[in-house]
């Protein structure tokens, strides 16, 4: 059972009709006990950083999404679900995040002719070719974004999929059976649908 993380941040149905149509069983999770419960868990995230970080604290689910990430069992992160494993965002000074890994959220650099935030299809560059949670997914293949801030972090060697949009950042990062992506895959269509497929394959008892 893949447990998706319910912590007042908006709708969240396009995310578990996704994972559902690639063959998961996705259910809301709002406590700490129903989270122990999941073979996968998933930290969707829509909106801004510090009213996400604020709304994780305020549900009680903070410490038990935190010891999950770190405890190497299938893990997904998914935009603002993303930055929030990160330490800090420049889109909410003073409010700290999940800081699984070291690293800042940063607002994209205002340029002549580029709109922020960056809503639309753009490419990746593949940086982690045997990840297995990236099977099927190769350089050029087009994911769908909405957002003003992406990550930086400190550790290059978890990046797995770059995009450029003036600045290049990480569009996703993987280690062991962790990923997460500042792109929507519920909206990405081919490769959106088999980052979440190899997901949910990880997540099935049968297949570990």
């Amino acid at each position: 059972m893949i447990g998706i993380v319910d912590y007042d941040i908006g709708n969240l149905r396009s995310v578990q009709k996704a994972f559902q149509h690639e063959g998961g069983e996705a259910v809301f999770v709002r406590t700490p006990r129903e989270i122990s419960k999941a073979d996968g868990l998933v930290l969707p995230g829509v909106g801004a950083f510090g009213d996400c970080v604020r709304s994780l604290a305020d549900s009680g689910m903070w410490d038990a999404v935190l010891d999950w990430a770190k405890s190497g069992k299938p893990f997904f992160g998914i935009c603002v679900g993303y930055q929030m494993l990160f330490d800090s965002s420049e889109e909410a000074p003073g409010r700290k995040g999940l800081g699984l890994f070291e690293g800042e959220v940063k607002k994209f650099t205002d340029r002549p002719g580029q709109k922020i935030p960056q809503i639309g299809w753009n490419t990746v560059e593949v940086l982690q070719p045997d990840a297995p949670l990236l099977a099927g997914i190769a350089s050029g293949d087009f994911v769908y974004y909405v957002h003003s801030y992406y990550v930086q972090p400190r550790d290059r060697s978890l990046i797995a999929l770059e995009t450029n949009y003036g600045d290049t950042f990480a569009a996703a990062i993987a280690r062991g059976n962790l990923i997460a992506t500042q792109f929507h895959p519920e909206k990405s269509q081919r490769a959106g649908l088999q980052l979440l497929r190899n997901f949910v394959e990880l997540s099935t008892p049968v297949a570990r």
